[in-house]
């Protein structure tokens, strides 16, 4: 099968068959992409970013908050973020489907990193301006909406169909161990290094970003036909889902995956009432990390999943046991055993995630591919927010673990619901 623009086959890219050690340890992660070197590159990158990223998102609300002493404000700066990260993934969408892809991530990966530098510069001088910080957020969050769907979208053009997933769960552990290793870090260089620097690392990260994407094969769109990316093609990409019940049907799995069943808006609460006794500042920790770390799991054991064939069956068990997880941590009055169903729970939307990422790229044809990455990063950016506000809401409303057993079974009842009433995902395999 061809995995690029120019042809290149699987075993032109070096791609061995399957009669390797891994064969004999199905259960490890799958590395098979990683042979390839156009994509080794790419995710080695990802490997540095992951962490960089992760100390800006960091120093960013601990700058606001010791500007203002103020929490709302936090949230305000989350929110300004948001907003540019809507509009720019779904326009930068529609551009990664007009231009070489490997161009539009050379641009967005320096506008990136010229943010980072405005960051620290702002910092450095202790110029002391929410406003200004809320301007570079914005600003960082619009190039990363650029940024993210072409960087997706070009995975399909660079690993063979049959390893999209492998690929998923290669990048996405790398992403979740950035989530858990990335705060710890920050919080060990601020007191020795200072708050500026993280902002100067993350800087100096993107550079090797940079670099390794100089060093992809180019990635011009596949058809002949010229395009331009205005609000017709975006609306392009909303029909194709519209037409295409499977792509809809992984879009709606993680709306109700993450909308329904995400509790952390309640962890505070959870920690300072129902885990009390264990200390709230532990309880609170580990809640948060929980799930990151069960993610983390589930992609270093991905070789257990990631050759399976009927990824929409994958997709449906992976959303029911991921509301069963949050069920049964919201059932749980001992905190080691909620850590472990929050964990199991990661598992899940490890499993999750691979299996929706591969059914975006391999159910949808190429000059659509960056729009549906688009979209993809709307509803992963805006389903946990949305969720933040639904379970608040219900936990003042009937208690913390009541909104929490009620999510996680609202996700079973409406997945299979889904999966019951629309067979596309039910159907679909590779």
């Amino acid at each position: 099968m061809s995995v690029d623009g120019t042809g290149t086959s699987e075993s032109s890219t070096g791609t061995a068959p399957d009669e390797t050690p891994a064969r004999r340890r199905r259960w490890a992660m799958d590395t098979r992409p990683l042979r390839i070197p156009a994509y080794r590159r790419l995710w080695s990158s990802t490997i540095v970013t992951a962490v960089g990223s992760q100390l800006t998102a960091v120093a960013v609300p601990k700058q606001i908050y010791d500007i203002t002493g103020s929490s709302a404000w936090v949230g305000a700066a989350s929110l300004a973020g948001l907003v540019p990260l809507v509009v720019f993934a779904l326009w930068g969408g529609a551009v990664a489907d007009t231009m070489d892809r490997r161009k539009l991530l050379l641009i967005t990966n320096c506008g990136i990193a010229g943010t980072s530098v405005l960051f620290w510069l702002q910092a450095v001088t202790g110029l002391g301006s929410v406003v200004v910080l809320m301007v570079l957020l914005a600003l960082q969050q619009a190039f990363w909406g650029l940024n993210a769907p072409a960087r997706n979208a070009s995975i399909a053009r660079l690993v063979p169909e049959g390893q999209l997933a492998a690929a998923n769960a290669l990048g996405s552990t790398v992403m979740q161990t950035g989530q858990v290793v990335g705060p710890l870090l920050a919080g060990v260089l601020i007191p020795v290094i200072g708050l500026p620097e993280l902002y100067l690392i993350d800087a100096f990260a993107l550079c090797v970003t940079v670099w390794a994407v100089y060093r992809l094969p180019a990635l011009p769109p596949l058809g002949t036909v010229a395009r331009r990316a205005g609000v017709r093609e975006i609306a392009e990409g909303f029909r194709y889902i519209a037409l295409h019940k499977v792509l809809l049907l992984s879009f709606l799995a993680d709306i109700v995956a993450m909308v329904l069943g995400m509790p952390r808006a309640l962890f505070p609460q959870l920690a300072a009432e129902t885990y009390a006794p264990y200390g709230e500042g532990l309880a609170l920790g580990l809640l948060f990390a929980a799930i990151p770390v069960g993610a983390v799991a589930g992609g270093l054991f991905s070789g257990t999943f990631s050759r399976a064939r009927r990824h929409g069956w994958m997709v449906i068990g992976a959303v029911v046991a991921w509301g069963l997880a949050v069920a049964g941590f919201g059932l749980s009055g001992n905190l080691w055993l909620a850590v472990t169903f929050l964990a199991l729970a990661g598992v899940a939307d490890m499993v999750s995630m691979v299996f929706r990422g591969a059914i975006l790229l391999s159910a949808a044809t190429d000059e659509m591919r960056g729009r549906m990455q688009g979209v993809f990063t709307v509803v992963v950016a805006g389903g946990p927010r949305l969720a933040d506000v639904l379970h608040g809401s219900a936990g003042s409303a009937f208690g913390p673990r009541a909104a929490v057993v009620g999510g996680g079974l609202l996700v079973v009842v409406t997945m299979l619901g889904l999966a019951c009433a629309m067979p596309a995902l039910r159907r679909y395999r590779v």
